[in-house]
């Protein structure tokens, strides 16, 4: 894979010990590329990502993957916080949910793909450490949100999907659930469903854990557990 370097100041060093072994997907969330990359080079903003996908599947490197880019913010998975210490994030530029949220590209996705499948094995991060910004602070982030193709990283073996049925949780269990299988149990329960619902049932992000709901939430636990 062809990667362009643009590095960004926009980073520090890993806390001693600290390995990745979690990716964070975002969408940049911007007018532009350009804008995304002059923001995320711009100290100060004080952010930036490893990585930036553009529409046309280029790949731009901003942060050494060994380095602690910033781009999760507050941040929560799986029992752990600060999950830039441990995490590699990557920008998929697109406007987002409040400049014009549209379906991510195919180069895009492509280009994904390649970028993924070489980040995991180096790191040997599982499939079910790739998640979202909205699953990692489901009380502030939307992103990638419901238009990224989920189903498609999980068939290609780069993140997860439920395939089979499970009988669904019962509804006082599903905050619980949620919580085992990785959302921040500070949260409000209808945040963190908000969340799993844009993730594994995007045609219904009501923040209802209705029965559909509840069934995705027991899959999905089985497969984590």
């Amino acid at each position: 894979m062809n990667i362009h370097e643009h590095p960004s100041p926009n980073f520090n060093a890993r806390p001693a010990r600290a390995q990745a072994d979690i990716v964070i997907l975002h969408y940049t969330g911007m007018h532009s590329a350009e804008a995304a990359l002059h923001r995320m080079c711009d100290p100060a903003a004080e952010v930036s990502a490893h990585y930036m996908i553009n529409d046309n599947g280029t790949v731009f490197r901003l942060v050494a993957e060994e380095n602690r880019a910033w781009h999760a913010g507050v941040s929560y998975w799986q029992g752990a916080t600060n999950i830039n210490d441990r995490s590699i994030g990557i920008e998929i530029v697109n406007p987002g949910h409040d400049l014009g949220y549209r379906p991510f590209s195919d180069a895009q996705m492509l280009s994904l793909k390649i970028l993924l499948r070489n980040i995991i094995q180096r790191h040997g991060i599982v499939p079910a450490r790739v998640v979202g910004h909205s699953d990692v602070a489901p009380a502030r982030k939307k992103d990638p949100g419901e238009l990224f193709d989920w189903k498609a990283l999980a068939a290609a073996g780069l993140a997860i999907w439920p395939h089979s049925a499970a009988d669904p949780v019962e509804p006082g269990a599903v905050a619980q659930t949620l919580y085992e299988i990785g959302y921040d149990p500070t949260v409000r329960v209808a945040e963190a469903v908000v969340a799993f619902q844009r993730r594994f049932l995007p045609q219904s992000v009501t923040g209802d854990a209705d029965l559909d709901t509840r069934a995705l939430i027991s899959a999905v636990a089985a497969i984590k557990s």
